[in-house]
């Protein structure tokens, strides 16, 4: 208990204990670690903390002097003497103060040995060696002595390699250069987007960091979609595209996506990670001779695929398009070529150069793959993406027609890729452009073929999420809106945004450990969640919070948030955007001579220009939910799900004992039919 009240003193300025419920503390102050048993699992934790690590590592050098020290003395040999015992490696234990000390010096040791994050003793003595005390200790010491005997760690297999400490070794990197991952327990709730809890029910917090980007995930028509077809067609998928399944609900959405982009087919995969991967790989192993030109800031998921082509990898400059000629034209223009690049770069907020791409790729005879993960649902008078708001008004002017639009920018683009778990609130990847090539990607991919389909509930959902955001431009313009309101709010206040024409909101921070520090401080202090980005995210020296509006968050949540972020900024004295200009500027802070960054959606896109700009929340008021696309949306699901039936409807039926046999939503329309 002492220990607790020691530890509540604390919680003000450790964001640690400050978050952490108290029986949690207790059960960390009480269990010892299962790699170094005499230490604290909460004492293990400290090993890692930017401030108590170095204070543990000097305090255990203390100790294990100290008593080394004393063990070696003649005085010390003379203290069990009235209780008949000599301190002799056998009989230690049997001391009180000699038991003590063993047992401090092993913590001492072992203290040392976490920070390190190495096993006690990697492995056994090899044959003929004898086991040496520590440096500082005497010959003679019984403590040290004791400890190599009693404690000896679990030898690797005879001539095996020690895959534990490999392990170990390998996690310490990652603590050492403070690129470590700490997942944060954080439940969204549907009925208060954007609060969530933590790991403790009541504790609530504010989350500005989700992928969620339009809060899609707790839309009504998507909610109410997925439960009538898992009513209707339960919850696994069955199998494989290939075995049991290949549903009506993956085969309506695959339509839905073709449609979206304009393009003749389109393929779901489990995420779109394994998307990209996936595609990659099969058209570098297939297309002969095939040579790849990857922008250096692409996602992990295209390098991937890539590499597991086996194909040759050219990498040219960020969005530079000098750089990028001058590398495809060392290639014949018969040479099989892709470009790879991606229209929102979701860690810096860039955009890429699509059209200037484009015309390359036709000069140089090169294929284009577009990945425009953070941009489907966001960009464009339908949610295609940038390649559609190039286009803007053409696109608009065609409405639903899933026709190509030739000479546009979308129609100029050979592949698309795009996910269902970001701005549609779901899960899920996948791939669109012509019927033969999505049919080949279909015939060869491994990461395609042999893996369990994804739920017909899950591809409901997100079919109604696509339809619903196709339908209604209100959440893109209004999230737009908030962008700009955090952005300048941030600016007023010296915070650094790193400049982008998008809708991400990168704060540079520049240091890993702050980073960390400021996101702790952030969410114990003020309840506010937002995620630490560091390498390999990001590049060493650039790390940042990256902070994301919906057209969830109100007016009074967006003007606190920029407060507790200055706050925080200063306590803990990260630098400012003049501070960074003073050093010359930073990942594209603090220049001295910055070019002007035009918004993608301008004014008049957004409605400003004519008033028909979605009016932004103010606390206790609901999102606008428009009625007109949840009835086009409900209507697609009529031949699948049956016509949606108002569940008062449901309701009086029940009364009047009609005969709704499971499934519910599969028998509604029989049910009216029985009761005319």
């Amino acid at each position: 208990m002492d220990r607790l009240s020691n530890l509540a003193k604390f919680k003000a300025t450790c964001p640690f204990l400050g978050r952490t419920k108290t029986s949690t503390l207790r059960t960390l102050c009480t269990s010892a670690s299962p790699r170094f048993p005499t230490v604290s699992k909460l004492t293990e934790k400290a090993t890692k903390c930017p401030v108590m690590g170095p204070a543990l590592q000097i305090r255990s050098k203390q100790m294990v002097a100290g008593y080394a020290s004393l063990a070696g003395s003649a005085e010390f040999a003379k203290i069990p003497e009235h209780q008949g015992i000599k301190p002799s490696a056998a009989d230690a234990q049997k001391c009180p103060h000699a038991s003590k000390a063993i047992a401090a010096a092993r913590m001492a040791e072992e203290l040392a040995q976490a920070k390190k994050a190495k096993a006690s003793n990697a492995a056994a003595p090899a044959a003929g060696t004898s086991v040496k005390p520590a440096a500082t200790a005497p010959a003679s010491c019984p403590f040290h002595a004791t400890t190599a005997s009693e404690a000896k760690p679990k030898a690797a297999t005879s001539g095996g390699f020690d895959y534990e400490k490999f392990y170990a070794d390998e996690l310490e990197k990652k603590h050492r250069d403070a690129s470590y991952r700490y997942f944060n327990n954080i439940n969204r709730l549907a009925n208060k987007f954007p609060i969530a809890h933590t790991g403790n029910m009541k504790d609530e917090v504010e989350v500005w960091c989700a992928n969620d980007y339009l809060g899609m995930g707790n839309n009504p028509v998507v909610l109410e979609t997925m439960h009538r077809t898992l009513d209707t067609y339960g919850h696994g998928a069955g199998g494989t595209r290939n075995i049991a399944g290949n549903t009506g609900m993956h085969l309506a959405l695959e339509e839905e996506l073709a449609s979206l982009h304009r393009k003749p087919a389109a393929l779901v995969f489990s995420s779109c990670y394994v998307a990209n991967d996936a595609t990659l790989a099969t058209l570098g192993s297939k297309l002969p001779g095939c040579v790849f030109f990857s922008d250096s800031m692409n996602h992990a998921s295209m390098i991937q695929g890539m590499r597991h082509s086996g194909a040759k990898r050219v990498i040219f400059k960020h969005n530079d398009l000098e750089d990028l000629e001058m590398k495809l034209a060392q290639y014949p223009k018969e040479t099989p070529k892709i470009i790879a690049f991606e229209s929102v770069y979701s860690m810096c907020g860039s955009v890429g150069p699509i059209k200037e791409i484009c015309d390359l790729a036709e000069q140089y005879g090169a294929l284009t793959f577009l990945d425009e993960v953070h941009a489907v649902g966001l960009y464009g008078p339908r949610g295609a993406g940038v390649a559609e708001h190039l286009d803007y008004d053409v696109h608009k002017a065609a409405g639903q027609s899933p026709d190509p639009i030739k000479g546009t920018i979308m129609d100029r683009i050979d592949i698309i890729t795009g996910t269902l778990g970001k701005a549609y609130g779901a899960v899920g990847g996948y791939i669109a452009g012509s019927n033969d090539f999505v049919d080949m990607i279909r015939s060869y991919a491994a990461g395609f073929i042999f893996t369990t389909s994804l739920p017909p509930v899950n591809m409901a959902g997100a079919r109604a999420s696509i339809s619903y955001q196709k339908e209604y431009n209100g959440d893109r313009q209004l999230k737009q809106l908030n962008v700009r309101d955090l952005k300048s709010r941030f600016e007023a206040l010296d915070i650094p945004v790193i400049p982008g024409p998008s809708h991400i909101v990168p704060v540079l921070v520049g240091d890993p450990a702050l980073a960390k520090l400021a996101s702790d401080t952030l969410l114990a202090k003020h309840n506010v969640y937002v995620q630490a980005i560091n390498y390999p995210t990001v590049a060493r020296g650039e790390e940042r919070l990256r902070f994301t509006v919906t057209p969830g968050h109100n007016v009074e949540q967006i003007a606190r948030l920029a407060r507790v972020v200055d706050q925080t900024f200063t306590e803990l004295g990260i630098k400012r955007t003049s501070d960074w200009r003073k050093l010359g500027g930073h990942a594209g802070v603090g220049l001295t001579d910055p070019k002007e960054v035009e918004p993608i959606w301008s004014d008049e896109q957004l409605g400003l220009l004519d008033g028909t700009a979605p009016a932004v929340l103010h606390p206790g008021q609901k999102r606008v939910v428009d009625q007109r696309a949840i009835r086009v949306t409900r209507e697609k699901f009529n031949d699948l799900l049956g016509p949606y039936v108002e569940p008062i409807a449901v309701a009086e039926m029940l009364k009047a004992d009609l005969p709704l046999g499971a499934p519910l939503a599969a028998s509604i329309p029989a049910a009216i039919a029985a009761a005319a």
